[in-house]
């Protein structure tokens, strides 16, 4: 049994049994608050690591808070001067009165140990915290709350432990520019040693890489476009470049992880995980998605398609086709992924068919509750979020259909959360639906020419990047395939791009 020693005091027989139950280190407890009463600066060094709440002796617990609230307001916190506070503490005559405060200061430690007793104390906290939550789980559990189903208490339980794991280790406070150079220097060289100048995971796509630096950690990446504009397989087909250019080993910081490529997770709200992998096979294997859909496919292609699925088999390329997720469960989800497989990007289909945390009939606050909730995960996770997202119908009423960033459906937040908003424009798309009768022989003519010139081809427009250009990037598309690529421009006469770059 772990013994509670009180200075100058016996403890208790009734509080023995109780405080045998439960994780605490009482005598780390004393020390520390000895050492912050001896010299105030030692609380400087463990603000960032303990609060009030996280001692477990009460009495402990409010000495800290008056020693913090003296010290915040540049005022000394000493046994002398907080003698005044505790004359009338229950607590403290219990333990001998004020005189108390003067034997914590006697049993103070260095305070070079400061910040090693004040991570034990946090511990001894977290475990106690542990314990309560599993009480409150196991409690819940048993209690058949029509309104509560178990799934969502799983979810409940899950943020409760999340958020308990990031308490913390959540606010870094001030760095000093030297140590901001030095992460900058630290990206900039990683980016310098890397094929093609990336700081970020490379998208496949060349000259989309090259106006973005690939895709950056803890950056939200909002890929927007009308329905057949085809932002889904440019979605799948950089999801599963990104996979299947994984490779783990160590990286420049000494931690193991992807140096090339990247675990993928991808939630697909819309299509099943059975389109979507066909989707991607599809590319992979050069069959058509629709004959794959109807299963005609001549037996050469049947067997690139069955070759293809076996060299996809060890592509790190999660999928859960879950629809109408709350945001707060793909925040749990992702971090579970992040811990079991690792995870390098997170792909969302598509924004607008997330939930939000409450039941609201404001669709605008829910949408900026969904963006910002998607930015929370990029920065907390430190991963790259990309977010498909609907435009709205206004774009179809211009004559020029390139969208703009006020096409942004539901809410200005997705655009002001964004650090890369990106659509997706495919003009043989309308063109094709302007075609004129077969007896206008000159504007059919134009029209026909005017396909031609267009056909295969895609645009992507970056309207908003906050560490970059924007601007446009041509890409191919071959809709057969439902896949997108490096378009090889007229001046290249078939040589691999990367030779240009």
């Amino acid at each position: 049994m772990n013994e509670i020693s009180r200075i100058g005091q016996d403890p208790k027989p009734d509080t023995q049994e109780a405080d045998a139950l439960l994780p605490q280190n009482i005598e780390a407890e004393q020390q520390l608050l000895g050492a912050i009463l001896t010299n105030n600066e030692v609380y400087d060094r463990i603000a960032q690591i303990i609060k009030p709440e996280h001692f477990y002796e009460p009495v402990h617990q409010r000495i800290f808070t008056r020693a913090m609230e003296r010290i915040t307001k540049n005022a000394l916190a000493s046994p002398v001067t907080l003698k005044p506070f505790f004359e009338d503490d229950e607590g403290i005559k219990e333990l001998g009165g004020v005189q108390y405060l003067v034997r914590l200061a006697g049993a103070a430690i260095s305070s070079f140990a400061a910040r090693d007793y004040a991570q034990l104390i946090y511990e001894m906290h977290q475990r106690r915290e542990l314990i309560k939550l599993g009480g409150d789980i196991a409690a819940k559990a048993r209690a058949y709350d029509v309104d509560l189903e178990p799934a969502e208490q799983i979810t409940q339980a899950e943020q409760q432990l999340y958020k308990l794991a990031e308490t913390g280790g959540a606010t870094t406070g001030f760095q000093s520019f030297l140590s901001a150079v030095t992460d900058a220097v630290r990206v900039a060289n990683a980016a310098y040693q890397r094929d093609g100048g990336l700081a970020g995971v490379s998208t496949g796509l060349i000259d989309l890489d090259k106006k973005l630096g690939g895709l950056h950690r803890s950056d939200l990446l909002i890929l927007a476009g009308r329905p057949s504009m085809g932002k889904t397989s440019l979605a799948t087909n950089i999801a599963f470049n990104v996979a299947k250019a994984y490779k783990r080993g160590k990286k420049p910081d000494g931690t193991e992880g992807a140096v090339n490529g990247g675990v993928v997770g991808f939630f697909s709200l819309e299509m099943s995980a059975e389109q979507l992998a066909a989707r991607i096979l599809s590319e992979a294997a050069e069959v058509p998605s629709e004959n794959i859909r109807r299963g005609d496919m001549t037996e050469a292609e049947f067997r690139r398609f069955v070759d293809a699925a076996k060299q996809l088999e060890s592509c790190p390329l999660f999928i859960d086709d879950t629809p109408a997720l709350p945001i707060a469960q793909v925040a749990a989800r992702a971090r579970r992924l992040k811990r079991e497989h690792g995870l390098d990007v997170l792909m969302v289909d598509y924004l607008q068919l997330l939930r939000g945390h409450g039941r609201t009939d404001n669709r605008v606050q829910e949408i900026a509750e969904i963006s910002m909730g998607l930015k929370a995960i990029a920065k907390e996770l430190d991963i790259p979020v990309v977010a498909l997202s609907q435009l709205s119908r206004q774009v179809e009423s211009r004559d020029d259909k390139r969208p703009q960033l006020s096409d942004l459906r539901e809410s200005g937040s997705i655009e002001q959360d964004a650090d890369v908003v990106m659509f997706v424009f495919r003009e043989e798309y309308y063109v094709e639906r302007e075609k004129p009768s077969d007896d206008r022989l000159d504007e059919m003519a134009a029209w026909q020419e005017r396909m031609e010139r267009l056909h295969g081809r895609a645009e992507v427009i970056i309207g908003k990047q906050r560490h970059g250009p924007i601007g446009s990037v041509d890409l191919s598309f071959e809709g057969r395939f439902t896949r997108f690529g490096n378009l090889i421009q007229p001046w290249q006469n078939g040589a691999d791009q990367r030779d240009e770059y």
